[in-house]
């Protein structure tokens, strides 16, 4: 089965922001060892990686019209800053892959969320 691994950052550090250069080299290495072992995992579409929410723009059609907003329609911690798809023998799998997504342990979270096929 299909499982969506919806990366939120929260307050995860990303690279190039004063978080992220806080760390040490050895963290910011860590991290990014992590994220490769990840995506050579078998069954594992790698990650992509998004823009912050402020490069969002929003669509709604209300009675027939088409509008939009700039940004997230929400302003929130739990903003998706990237994805898996995970192709799992179990939700267990999935799981335990989300749990070696470095944003799950340094202040972000990970969804994971079986995948329709039809």
């Amino acid at each position: 089965m299909k499982y969506m691994l919806l990366i939120q950052h929260g307050d995860t550090p990303t690279p190039g922001s004063p978080e992220w250069e806080a760390m040490s080299e050895d963290e910011q290495m860590a991290v990014a060892t992590d994220y490769q072992a990840i995506n050579q995992t078998g069954g594992v579409t790698p990650g992509v990686w998004m823009e912050a929410p402020d490069a969002a723009t929003t669509v709604r059609v209300s009675n027939g019209e088409t509008l939009t907003t700039d940004g997230p329609f929400a302003d929130t911690k739990e903003v998706f800053g990237g994805y898996y798809v995970f192709d799992a023998g179990n939700l267990d799998e999935a799981l335990e892959l989300a749990g070696r997504v470095p944003a799950a342990r340094i202040g972000g979270a990970v969804e994971v969320r079986p995948v329709v096929e039809r």
